[in-house]
């Protein structure tokens, strides 16, 4: 995807090697949960990458795809595999901000209100189709996603740690459905575009899950669990503290400020976009072993971190061109740094 120059890597010294050695225990516990996953959930890897990255960069998704495409079985999977707890919210038209957050109730026995926790009160939350509800409703889900906590009656409650959501929309209907506003579509980390499997693993699907066989069973007995919170939190930490050198955070100051005068968008990206890609082009790099991050990192995740924060001009939507194709033209117009 990226036109890299040949010394676009740091050297490798002593201190390096020893440094990198630190994140080895990382990458093998990315192809721990991945194969994991894989057992029961075909495909799609730019939904499990981007989702794996999100959590370890302490981030959330956006997710665009038709119905059937397996995202509730990927999130029950990932927390099977990671030992976290998982959830789902079906939004809809009169779905209220208390039915997503909770709410005091009378306790008859102590005559006074306690509260009552919603089903954001999970580790791993599948907000499926959020755009059917009004704005009130999916703000006060990305409040819970900025700050992590819940205030009612003037008492906070914080939601359990790693915290991801993944919320969902499709892209076919637009019939009763609200748009989310700029501002609240940028506290999301990625968007990811999930679309059919291919033809082998569509058949794939069809023989692994046409058997009638439980789904709580099978994820008992065939996906091993890997990893606990702690760890995940602890390599949280861990991904923060990969090198980024001067020369990379040029590299991705320019291609995010180019979004704002590239011409066929008519708003482009914010410091926000900038701050995903930093800590998503650690992560990648944990994932890999490195200590560092490299050009490559920045251009893998560029167009998911980048989509949904860019609007192209009515000219550019009328001449048929995609948001994709165009960020893939603008990062492939910057100059590659040699670190």
């Amino acid at each position: 995807m990226s036109n890299l120059p040949p010394d676009s890597t740091p050297p490798i010294d002593s201190a390096t090697t020893e440094s990198s050695s630190k994140f080895e225990p990382v990458r093998k516990l990315y192809d721990a949960i991945t194969s994991e996953i894989g057992k029961l959930f075909v495909g799609q890897d730019e939904l499990v990458l981007g989702s794996l990255t999100a959590l370890f960069a302490g981030g959330h998704v956006l997710i665009e795809s038709v119905p059937g495409l397996g995202k509730t079985l990927f999130v029950r999977t990932l927390g099977r595999v990671l030992g976290c707890e998982n959830g789902r919210i079906q939004f809809t038209a009169d779905l209220m901000p208390s039915d997503i957050t909770g709410a005091p109730v009378f306790d008859m026995q102590k005559s006074e209100f306690q509260f009552r926790p919603g089903p954001v009160f999970t580790q791993f939350l599948l907000a499926d189709e959020i755009n059917r509800s009004p704005a009130k409703t999916h703000a006060a889900l990305l409040e819970i996603m900025q700050e992590y906590r819940v205030t009612v009656d003037g008492t906070s409650h914080k939601v359990p740690k790693p915290f991801l959501v993944m919320a969902t929309q499709n892209p076919l209907e637009s019939e009763g459905t609200y748009n989310l506003p700029e501002a609240q579509l940028d506290r999301f980390m990625f968007k990811l575009r999930v679309d059919y499997p291919t033809a082998d693993q569509e058949a794939e699907i069809l023989k692994m899950h046409s058997r009638q066989v439980d789904l709580n069973k099978r994820l008992s007995e065939e996906v091993q669990t890997v990893t606990g919170p702690g760890q995940v939190e602890e390599v949280i930490k861990l991904c923060g503290e990969v090198r980024i050198e001067d020369s990379l955070v040029d590299y991705i100051n320019k291609i995010v400020r180019a979004t704002r005068s590239w011409p066929a968008f008519h708003l482009g990206a914010s410091p926000r976009a900038g701050l995903a890609l930093m800590q998503a082009s650690r992560t990648l790099a944990a994932f890999n072993g490195r200590d560092f991050a490299v050009p490559d990192d920045v251009v893998e995740i560029a167009i998911p971190a980048l989509r949904h924060r860019v609007q192209m001009t009515a000219e550019a939507e009328i001449e048929g061109r995609s948001v994709d194709e165009e960020l893939l033209s603008l990062v492939r117009g910057i100059e590659v740094p040699r670190q």
